[in-house]
């Protein structure tokens, strides 16, 4: 088993600290991003409260419900992963990870299929929305927060699956393995991350009404 050590680092130990330091900085970043969103939420939430929940009314609660409880088993099964390559088990790592995959494209699925019942509700963003039944400006920019939000939400769930296709072949290239295997630490944290995020939208979109 050949442990991979780049020539800018003494040893592996401080290779993968600086891995973590490193995907612990990134995250932070799109941490503040996030934050800054969830601000502009609340502000808008403060200035029209009835639009907005009558805006989350409008929310498809059984599809959010249900890609809630996706993105937190995928969670689970990418714990899963890294625990059994940890003790030698890269087959069921693969299977593990490929699992979580699974998860995250129903999610994707679900949620595209949702975008497409508000759409035909008229429910768009910014200057396409159109929706006759609720016309005041305050429900146009909870779905405007809505769209761009979970949109990028749903960027970030895309490229952590991404990540994971490129764990699966390493993994079975044995690159990653029980001896080293900082990046599938990295992609986790990452995954893990993206679930968070969603944990916070969940309620503010589908529950807070």
């Amino acid at each position: 088993m050949t442990l991979r050590l780049e020539v800018q680092f003494e040893d592996l130990q401080k290779q993968r600290y600086a891995s973590h330091f490193g995907m612990w900085l990134f995250l932070t970043s799109e941490i503040l991003l996030f934050a800054g969103l969830f601000a502009l939420y609340v502000a808008y939430r403060t200035e029209y409260a009835a639009d907005f929940a009558a805006g989350v009314r409008e929310g498809k609660l059984v599809i959010g419900t249900i890609n809630t409880s996706l993105l937190i088993i995928s969670s689970f099964t990418v714990i899963l992963a890294l625990y059994a390559l940890r003790t030698a088990h890269p087959r069921w790592c693969i299977a593990l990870l490929a699992a979580s995959i699974g998860l995250a494209t129903a999610f994707l699925v679900l949620k595209g299929v949702e975008y497409g019942m508000h759409a035909d509700d008229g429910a768009l963003p910014g200057k396409f929305y159109s929706s006759a039944a609720l016309p005041q400006h305050g429900v146009q920019l909870f779905f405007t927060l809505y769209w761009f939000m979970t949109g990028l939400h749903v960027i970030h769930l895309a490229g952590a699956a991404v990540a994971m296709l490129w764990m699966i072949a390493r993994v079975a290239s044995g690159k990653t393995n029980v001896a080293y295997h900082a990046e599938l630490e990295a992609a986790a944290l990452y995954w893990h991350m993206v679930d968070c995020i969603w944990i916070v939208l969940y309620p503010l979109f589908y529950l807070l009404d």
